[in-house]
């Protein structure tokens, strides 16, 4: 089904979204701006740099206060924060003529969309992106107001098939109302390039063996013990370099251990990156890794960085949690392997770093899958013809 097909005016409600970073914001920016502008107003978060992206965006953005420390319904501030979000909700779907409230996440965007249905009959849907639910099963609170929103939604769109399964294991909704809608990538911004020996000098990669990891730097996302495993596989080859992309909570942390354990020279981090030089790293490092692993009831739900990945022809690895498999042809386009010791992760990557022509095969197959299955513009006709049934 066709993007010109939609026939509803839809408010998306989410607290990510560009010009912060992350997969989800992207996740939603790849898919709505897709769609026809004049059926799409994007409701998101204040953001100093906001006013030049949302000017060269092709659907309209309003920006709210979105942002509050606490989520509940026990604490003052957090009445006051769903308070103020229906009645901008209330006052926004007025003026745009909204058919249709898409949620970013059950809680809290969720959680506003449900309480603005009880005053009004406009229908909303919420996505699901796994480590969401699975933290919020852990509150009592929490885990009730999820179980209302899921209830009154009209269907929630899951970001793969495990997420879906953490979703019916706790009982917040059946098969009849879950929809599985994997994020994808733009294979044509995201492609394969021939080795570019100045970019690679730049960033001092010359004759270097390049692993890189994309992603916030918090602790699920495992950078910390791919640095660990550094040493062990400095033994093997020292040719090896590990580049970490991304910022976040963990920053000092990783930088901390980089230097403690003598790493400077073979470890950077990236927290600063144009995204044109984000997809040089992709296509000139030699392999890719996200080496997630489950931290509390916090896991990786999908992976996008590992469909990005593929589609610049590398192979890729993630750590053995959350729907990271979902991402591609395991044993063929990439490996999913256990990511929580660094001796493990050091004895995998070491195999492979040895094994050259398989990696650049599983470079290859990596991107015929994300031709085959995980091209935006295919995710986007699959949206559409879900937004339509109802």
């Amino acid at each position: 089904m066709e993007a010109n097909s939609l026939n509803k005016r839809i408010l998306v409600l989410t607290e990510n979204f560009p010009p912060i970073s992350g997969g989800s914001g992207r996740w939603f920016w790849e898919l709505y701006s897709r769609l026809p502008a004049q059926n799409i107003v994007v409701v998101t978060n204040l953001h100093d740099d906001a006013s030049e992206f949302d000017s060269h965006a092709p659907m309209l953005i309003e920006r709210i206060p979105l942002s509050c420390p606490q989520w509940g319904f026990k604490s003052l501030s957090g009445l006051k924060f769903y308070y103020r979000t229906v009645m901008h909700l209330r006052r926004l779907v007025k003026l745009h003529n909204i058919d249709e409230i898409h949620c970013g996440r059950v809680i809290h965007e969720g959680v506003s969309a449900w309480l603005f249905s009880l005053m009004s009959k406009v229908p909303y849907i919420c996505y699901v992106h796994g480590e969401d639910v699975e933290t919020a099963a852990t509150s009592g609170e929490h885990n009730l107001m999820v179980k209302q929103v899921c209830k009154r939604a009209q269907y929630i769109i899951c970001n793969s098939h495990n997420s879906a399964d953490i979703v019916k294991r706790l009982n917040y909704a059946n098969d009849d109302k879950l929809h599985i809608l994997h994020p994808g990538v733009d294979a044509q911004k995201f492609v394969p390039a021939e080795p570019d020996p100045v970019f690679r000098q730049k960033m001092g990669w010359t004759d270097k063996f390049v692993i890189i990891t994309v992603g916030r730097l918090q602790q699920r996302k495992g950078q910390d013990k791919m640095i660990e495993a550094m040493p062990l596989i400095l033994e093997k080859h020292p040719e090896a370099v590990y580049v970490v992309i991304g910022n976040g909570e963990c920053k000092d942390e990783l930088q901390a251990s980089i230097t403690e354990l003598g790493l400077e020279a073979s470890v950077s981090l990236l927290s600063e990156i144009s995204d044109a030089d984000m997809i040089a790293c992709y296509q000139q490092c030699d392999l890719f890794i996200l080496p997630n692993r489950t931290i509390d009831n916090d896991i990786e739900g999908f992976g996008m960085v590992l469909v990005e990945a593929q589609a610049c022809g590398k192979p890729v690895i993630a750590g053995d949690s959350g729907g990271t498999k979902e991402t591609m042809v395991v044993g063929e386009s990439g490996w999913v392997i256990d990511c929580r010791q660094a001796n493990h992760i050091a004895i995998q990557l070491n195999e492979l770093i040895a094994q050259q022509r398989l990696l650049r095969t599983s470079g290859i197959r990596g991107r015929a899958h994300v031709l085959a299955h995980l091209d935006w513009q295919a995710h986007v006709n699959k949206a559409v013809s879900h937004f339509t049934k109802r």
